[in-house]
């Protein structure tokens, strides 16, 4: 999927949706995993619109956004996930509030080039966790299951305890779902072509996922 300049004005990507295990499923309501591929600069610099962008996010966020934002309804669906697979929230931060300590700690939202600032963006204007694949590397559509035994992350990764809930493509884990562990594929400085996912939780709604995606990609398509 990729846009010409003249195109680029009023484009929306389509989002596919991934299939999520069914025991998951009627375990966890409301998972998921959606996603665009968005053909992108490889740069380690990202453009003054984006880091404009940016510091103009890290003037609006203070400490007393980061104190109260467990108390808004998307960031507060993680923390009930988190929770629901085993993972405390307290300790391994949800996208989102990761982003908020970052912040405080930081001063600001610092540029770290693209794909990485659009999912910044994206994720403090949503709230949605957001991901970014290199796309070229992938094999096939996103999945959502729990891993068997002896289960590792593609390309040579770490083996992975029974039962982690895992993003995956059709060879297999690229990650944990949610925590501070690269994944294999992971977009880097090199990526051409990014595949931007959305996780969903219950709790949250399909139209802010549809928004995380669209403001992540318009920013990358737009660079």
């Amino acid at each position: 999927m990729a846009a010409s300049s003249t195109d680029r004005i009023g484009w929306e990507p389509e989002p596919s949706q991934g299939w999520v295990a069914p025991h998951l499923a009627a375990e966890l309501p409301g998972l998921g995993v959606a996603w665009v591929d968005v053909e992108c600069a490889a740069a380690s610099r990202s453009p003054e619109p984006v880091r404009r962008r940016l510091q103009e996010l890290s003037d609006r966020f203070y400490g007393s956004h980061a104190i109260h934002l467990r108390e808004r309804p998307i960031p507060a669906a993680y923390r009930v996930f988190f929770r629901h697979i085993g993972l405390d929230p307290d300790a391994t931060r949800t996208p989102i509030e990761q982003l908020a300590l970052d912040r405080l700690h930081d001063g600001a939202f610092k540029p770290r080039g693209l794909p990485f600032d659009a999912l910044t963006i994206a994720t403090v204007e949503t709230g949605v966790a957001l991901r970014a694949f290199d796309a070229d590397r992938l094999d096939g559509p996103l999945c959502i299951y729990d891993s068997g035994p002896g289960e590792a992350i593609v390309d040579g990764g770490e083996e992975l305890r029974r039962g982690t809930v895992v993003l995956a493509d059709e060879r297999g884990p690229l990650a944990p779902l949610f925590g501070a562990e690269e994944g294999a594929c992971e977009a880097g400085a090199g990526t051409r072509r990014a595949r931007i996912a959305a996780i969903q939780v219950g709790g949250v709604p399909q139209i802010s996922v549809d928004e995380a995606l669209w403001m992540a990609a318009s920013t990358l398509v737009g660079s």
